[in-house]
């Protein structure tokens, strides 16, 4: 790929970060439940490792860094139409809605 991109390792540090923020607030969750009385179904289960294998890694990758190349040019189009030579974050702020529709 000639394409400079996001570091598959990296992506997946995210995630695995994000994945086990996650599990931890679900264990909260289910001691607070627990405490209060409430049996739920997802008690008894173990928590299992969440993992991506190496083809989502990289679909993942390509989706983020075209997702940031587009928000440049939106944002460079909304700085060159106010006569701006350089992307501030208003002109970021003002292009994220329509966004992360379109995506």
């Amino acid at each position: 790929m000639d394409e400079t991109t996001f570091d598959p390792d990296l992506i997946h540090a995210i995630f695995k970060l994000v994945w086990s923020r996650r599990a931890l607030e679900r264990e909260k969750n289910d001691c607070i439940e627990a405490l209060e009385g409430e049996v739920t179904a997802g008690m008894s289960k173990k928590s299992r490792p969440t993992s991506a294998n190496a083809n989502a890694l990289k679909l993942s990758c390509e989706l983020l860094r075209l997702f940031v190349t587009e928000a440049v040019q939106r944002s460079a189009t909304i700085a060159e139409a106010e006569g701006v030579g350089k992307i501030e974050a208003t002109h970021l702020e003002r292009i994220l809605p329509q966004l992360l529709l379109d995506f």
